[in-house]
């Protein structure tokens, strides 16, 4: 179901047992919704790869350079005007939060120099923040960088 200014109502996409569309014979898994976009994981091609669907031109986007071979991706979130997409990678056990740009088509690790696990991020509608779970101090806590990696508020991350 969906809400909005006429009240709630129940919405119905297409199946595609092809994996065309947004909903398929595969996993999806972990959908996020912002503006027009839905965004989730899907095991389509025998990875755990991150979808963008249009709900308005009902069809896949495609997202060049945003699935990595040697990563797996989760729990992805996308800003309103479906420009900037943030999820968790993990790449030979090691977690990262990256933040992937549709309109220059760049993949950028967040949080490279964290030296942490990290996870559950999501992002603002303007795609200027991304708060996110890291465990740099023992515990779970939330931080928030900017899209360029840097903290916001003056808030230094832990080392």
């Amino acid at each position: 179901m969906l809400s909005g200014c006429t009240g709630p109502r129940l919405v119905s996409f297409p199946y595609d047992p092809g994996g065309r569309s947004l909903n398929s014979q595969f996993a999806e898994q972990n959908p996020a919704i912002a503006g027009r976009y839905i965004v989730f994981t899907s095991d389509r091609r025998n990875s755990q790869d991150i979808y963008l669907y249009d709900t308005v031109t009902r069809n896949l986007i495609e997202t060049p350079g945003l699935n990595a071979i040697d990563m797996i991706e989760a729990n992805p979130a996308i800003s309103d005007n479906g420009r900037y997409i943030v999820f968790t990678g993990t790449r030979e056990g090691r977690s990262g939060i990256y933040l992937y740009d549709r309109e220059t088509r760049q993949l950028r690790n967040l949080t490279e120099n964290l030296r942490a696990q990290v996870r559950n991020p999501t992002i603002s509608a303007d795609g200027n923040a991304i708060a996110f779970e890291s465990s740099a101090n023992g515990q779970w806590d939330i931080l928030i960088y900017n899209r360029l990696g840097q903290p916001i508020n003056g808030v230094t991350p832990p080392r």
